[in-house]
Order: C-alpha cells, then structure tokens, then sequence
C-alpha cells in the first residue's frame, strides 16, 4: 500500500507534535487520566466555588430555590415558558419525545446517524412504542426539507406508520444545520400537524460562531422557536460534570416533571447540580470561551492537511476535527496506539474534539 504522506514522516506523530503544548509535554486530562471526550471533565473551581452559595432543598418537592432560578433562566435564554433540569440528554431526548406522543402508531423522523436512534439503547422502543424513520441527508452534513419529505408519512393509509415528531440534532458531528433550513423544516412539520423536537446538545456551539453575544442569543431563541422541545447539555463543551435541560411549554414541561419521576429521574438536592451547570454557563458559553474551540479546531485541521499531507471527512465548522484515516491509510488501531504514546487515549475513528479547558482530545465512536 502506497503511503500517501511524505516519506519518512509519520502524520500522526506528526500532528500530535504539532498541536501539542509548546514544552511538547503530553496532553492529559486534569486528573492524569487520558481523555476520551469533552464530556470528560472535572468541575472548574468557579464551579465548586458557587456551590458555597447552593440551595440544597428538595427538587421532587419543587424546594430547590437554585435548580427553580436555573430552570427559569434557561428557559429565558432559549425564550420559552418553561425548563426542566434532567441529568443526561439521553433522558432528556427520551422524556421530550414521549411527551410529544399520544399512543401508537406513530413514527419519530431523524438523521441515521441521530444520537436518539443509535445512542440511547433503543428508547424510543421501550418508552414511546415508537417506529423510527431514518433519514440520509443528501448533502452528506444535515437534513434538508426534501431529503424528510421523501420519507416522512402523512397520509392515512392503514399499512403505513404516521410520522408524528420529527427530530433534528444540531449540531451533529460538529456540523451547524443552517437556521433557514430548520425554519423550512419547522414550517412544513406545522402544516402537517407534526411536533419538533431539537437534540441541542451542542447547540451553544451551533450559534458561537456569531461575533457578539447578542446575535448568539438571538440565533438560539431563532432555533428554539421552531421546535416544541429543545435539549441542551451542560456536561459536554460546557465543562459542567452533569446535566441537560428540556424547555417548552410549561404545560408540555409539567407532563415532562411526571415522567421524569416515573423513571426515576427526580434528584433530591438538586441544586449542588444545577449550581456548577449555572457557573459553567457563565463561565464558558457566556463568556464566549466557545469560539475559541472552534478557533483551535480549524488550526489542527489545516495542520493536518498542509504539513501532514492529510483530508479531512469534512470542512471544520465547530469544535470537531475529522480526519480522513483511509485516505492516510491508517487503521483504527493504529490511531488509537499512535495517539496514547502521547498520552492521549481515542476509542478509534478519526474525530478529533476540541475542549475549552485543554488544547485537544479525540473523542468517543459516533456523531454525538
């Protein structure tokens, strides 16, 4: 097999050596523990210090004066009446959609490559009896209008499974599904009497690439408004050690807070939770640390691609990098075993993922 990288230089070490710390010291996680992701993180001191300051009534009894002020600030900052703190987005995706059903037959619509259909251990099946409708986007990054309707059931024909919620993820696999093309998906789901729903783990960095604050929050009020829920998760970019938040409608938010108990997802003293995911708000996507990741992930990729030699599976638009190891003729293996020479642990693939608190780390199998 023909290398297609200069002769005598090894891309990989190659581009651990260049985005490495300039003293060219191993990358490792705070607590010497190889990282895999960015949702492995350990709470910030500006984290542990707000927790001097923390509410630590009981949450099921609504008495968390800190988790009831964080739900009624998220809300606010996606514009909608109501939120609920869960702790994973997992949870969150799968209370959202259950909530957004009635009873079977029904089908949820998402990307085939949605963390809701190939990361949550088949929950749609098991709480919501839900078919699943995947969809390839035919431009190879995110779903348009056209690619949904080919697919999508509206009609009343008996052999068919009726599309009730159609679900996007923004963003996924690092790629920012455009505004525009959610309004048309919205307008078109509302004219067929079908909910929204928005994966929005990562949304923060779906709209960080704006100049100012004020268009950052203006763009995600814009998205929130055209999804009857929307997740956002506050372990992944945003540094906090658990949590995501569903906001809606307060009465879609009340039935949420019923299901959730139902699962046993209701925390006591929430509040030591809700406090550090408030802090890590603040002091990461509010002071605009987010932009920086997305910074850093361009500068590895054009490393990559200029001085390894290497491409890319696709253009960088957020904090993700996606190296083309077919085309380097690079296996799985020899990634992962690359990489940890340098202290860096991958779990295979060639998804590279930037992390506000450290330069780089490559990151877990799959999109989300």
């Amino acid at each position: 097999m023909v290398p297609v990288f200069p002769i005598g230089k090894n891309p990989l070490q190659s581009l651990i050596s260049g985005v490495s710390r300039p003293d060219k010291s191993p990358i490792r996680h705070l607590t010497d523990t190889p990282p895999t992701g960015d949702t492995f993180t350990t709470p910030t001191k500006v984290q542990l210090q707000a927790l001097q300051a923390v509410s630590l009534g009981d949450d099921v009894y609504n008495e968390s004066h800190t988790t009831i002020a964080f739900e009624k600030r998220m809300a606010e900052l996606f514009g909608k009446e109501a939120g609920i703190f869960v702790v994973s987005g997992t949870m969150g995706n799968q209370l959202s959609i259950r909530v957004l059903l009635a009873q079977p037959p029904h089908a949820v619509l998402c990307d085939h490559r949605g963390h809701l259909i190939n990361y949550e251990a088949g929950g749609l099946g098991l709480m919501a009896q839900a078919m699943t409708q995947s969809v390839i986007p035919s431009n190879g990054k995110y779903l348009i209008l056209e690619d949904i309707k080919k697919v999508a059931v509206i009609s009343d024909d008996i052999h068919a499974c009726p599309t009730k919620v159609i679900s996007l993820e923004n963003t996924l696999g690092g790629v920012v599904m455009p505004l525009e093309e959610v309004q048309r998906v919205g307008k078109w789901a509302r004219e067929n009497g079908m909910h929204m729903h928005l994966d929005g783990a990562r949304i923060w960095n779906a709209v960080s690439n704006y100049e100012t604050m004020e268009e950052q929050l203006e763009k995600m009020k814009a998205y929130a408004k055209e999804f009857d829920t929307l997740t956002a998760c506050f372990s992944k970019g945003i540094g906090a050690p658990v949590g995501s938040i569903i906001v809606s409608s307060q009465s879609i938010i009340n039935r949420v807070r019923h299901f959730r108990k139902a699962i046993g997802g209701g925390i006591r003293q929430a509040g030591v939770l809700t406090v550090m995911a408030n802090a890590a708000i603040e002091e990461v996507f509010l002071a605009g640390k987010l932009r920086e990741t997305h910074e850093k992930a361009r500068r590895i990729a054009e490393f990559w691609v200029k001085e390894c030699g290497g491409k890319l599976e696709h253009e960088v638009e957020t904090n993700m990098v996606w190296l083309d190891l077919n085309h380097a003729h690079i296996g799985d293996k020899e990634f992962e075993e690359e990489a940890f020479k340098d202290g860096i642990k991958v779990l295979g693939w060639g998804r590279i993922v930037v992390h506000w608190r450290r330069l780089w780390v490559s990151s877990f199998y799959g999109l989300h």
